[in-house]
C-alpha cells in the first residue's frame, strides 16, 4: 500500500458525510473552525473527480438562506449519507441551535434535492449515528438522539425503495451506547460490524465521563443477532471520530480520537472477519497527519481521505495549541502499478521531468497540484 498523493485546496470540512458514485466522491455539508452554524444556510455539496483529483463546488452556486429552499436540508454536521443508485440520502445531524430527523435525497443526475415522503415509526432526530447500505434497505444505528437527551443504540432500518421506517428488534447483547462510532456491511457475510465510537460510564446518559470501547462488534442481517468475536492481533485503540472503509472483505480502521488520552490518530489497522484477527498496517509513502473527523471512501483499488481536523501548535517556541482544519486530500493505493512506483521515484526525489513523456507529466500534475477551493489555513491569524 502506497499514499501516493497529497492534495492541498480542497473543500476545508470536518463532521461532513460522503459517498462515492461511479468515479466520483460527493460530500455533504460539514463544518469548519470559525463559520456561524447558528443560521440556518443550505447544505453546501462537493465532488472529487477521482479521475483527476480535481474538487468543485456543485450545490449551491451561491450562499442563500434556508427559506427559499425548503427542500434542501440546512448546513450541519455529523449526519449521515448514503447512496442508493444515483441518489443520495441524507439523514440527521445538526446545526448550534437544531437537530433534524427529517430525509432528504440528492439525485446528482439532475444536482437537485427533495424531501421524499416516508412512513412507519421514524427514529428520534440525532447526530454521530451511522447509516450503512446493504440491498435497498438502509441501517440506521446509535447517536447522540436530541429528544431523550443521551445516548442509543437502537437499530432502525429504512427501505429506500418503498421509503418505510422500522424498528428493529435485535437479540443478543448490543454495542454499547455510543455516538461517533462506524458501521461497516460487508455484503458477502450479511454482517454489518460496529467499532469504536464514545459512550458514558453511566451510558446512557451523557455525564461527560467518556469510555471508549476497543472491541468490534457484529449484526448478523439474517437472525438480528449481535455477537462480539473474540479477537487477536494488534487490535487498535478504542477512539471515536475514525473512518472505517472496506477492501477485499477486510475492514480497515483510520484516524480517530480518543479523549480519555487525548490523542489524535493516524494509523491504519486491518480486521480480517474470516480469521478476527486485528493487524497494523505498514504503508509507504507519507501517510496523513492525525486527525479526526475525515472521510475515507474507495473506489477501485484505491482509497481517498479528506477532510477532518486536529490540534496543532500555535508557534514552535509556544505550548499552546489551536485545531486546524485540513483541506487536504489523500489517495492511498492498494496495488500500485510499476508506473505508478516510478512517478513516485521521480515525485519524491524532485527529479528531472523535462524528458519525460506527456501523459507522465501529465499524470504526476494530477497527482501534485493544488485545489482551489479553499484557501491555505493561517493558524497564526
Amino acid at each position: 500500500m502506497y499514499w501516493i498523493s497529497r492534495i492541498e485546496g480542497g473543500p476545508r470540512r470536518v463532521n461532513h458525510a460522503s459517498v462515492a458514485i461511479g468515479d466520483y466522491i460527493y460530500s455533504f455539508g460539514g463544518y469548519c473552525s470559525g463559520e456561524d452554524y447558528s443560521t440556518i444556510q443550505v447544505m453546501d455539496v462537493h465532488m472529487l473527480n477521482t479521475n483527476n483529483l480535481r474538487w468543485s463546488l456543485v450545490y449551491p452556486r451561491r450562499s442563500e438562506e434556508k427559506e427559499l429552499h425548503p427542500n434542501v436540508p440546512f448546513q450541519r454536521y455529523g449526519h449521515s449519507a448514503v447512496a442508493y443508485k444515483h441518489r443520495v440520502y441524507i439523514w440527521g445531524g445538526r446545526n448550534d441551535q437544531l437537530v433534524c430527523g427529517i430525509l432528504f435525497c440528492f439525485d446528482t443526475h439532475t444536482r437537485r434535492w427533495s424531501k421524499p415522503d416516508v412512513s412507519g415509526p421514524r427514529p428520534g432526530a440525532r447526530d454521530g449515528h451511522t447509516a450503512s447500505v446493504i440491498g435497498e434497505y438502509m441501517y440506521l444505528f446509535g447517536g447522540f438522539e436530541e429528544g431523550s437527551d443521551q445516548f442509543s443504540r437502537d437499530l432502525h432500518i429504512l427501505n429506500l425503495k418503498t421509503l418505510t421506517w422500522r424498528y428493529v428488534q435485535t437479540f443478543g447483547e448490543p454495542p454499547s451506547y455510543r455516538d461517533f462510532h462506524t458501521s461497516t456491511i460487508i455484503p458477502s457475510l450479511n454482517r454489518m460490524y460496529i467499532f469504536g465510537g464514545r459512550g458514558d460510564i453511566h451510558s446512557p446518559y451523557h455525564s461527560q465521563e467518556e469510555v471508549y470501547c476497543p472491541k468490534i462488534v457484529y449484526l448478523d442481517l439474517a437472525t438480528n443477532q449481535w455477537h462480539m468475536p473474540t479477537t487477536t492481533g494488534s487490535e487498535p485503540l478504542g477512539r471515536r471520530s475514525h473512518s472505517a472503509f472496506i477492501y477485499n472483505n477486510r475492514i480497515f480502521i483510520f484516524g480517530g480520537y480518543n479523549g480519555k488520552l487525548d490523542t489524535h490518530f493516524n494509523d491504519l489497522h486491518c480486521f480480517d472477519p474470516s480469521t478476527n484477527v486485528w493487524r497494523l498496517v505498514r504503508t509507504h509513502g507519507t501517510p496523513p497527519n492525525a486527525r479526526r473527523r475525515q472521510s475515507c471512501l474507495v473506489i477501485g483499488r484505491k482509497m481517498f481521505l479528506f477532510g477532518g481536523t486536529c490540534p496543532q501548535y500555535l508557534d514552535p517556541l509556544d505550548l499552546r495549541t489551536s485545531l486546524v482544519d485540513y483541506n487536504d486530500t489523500h489517495v492511498l493505493d492498494f496495488f500500485p502499478t510499476l508506473k505508478t512506483l516510478a512517478i513516485m521515484s521521480v515525485i519524491e526525489n524532485n527529479l528531472d521531468q523535462t524528458w519525460l513523456p506527456q501523459g507522465i507529466r501529465w499524470d504526476i500534475r494530477m497527482l501534485t497540484q493544488p485545489n482551489s477551493i479553499s484557501r491555505p489555513f493561517n493558524h497564526l491569524g
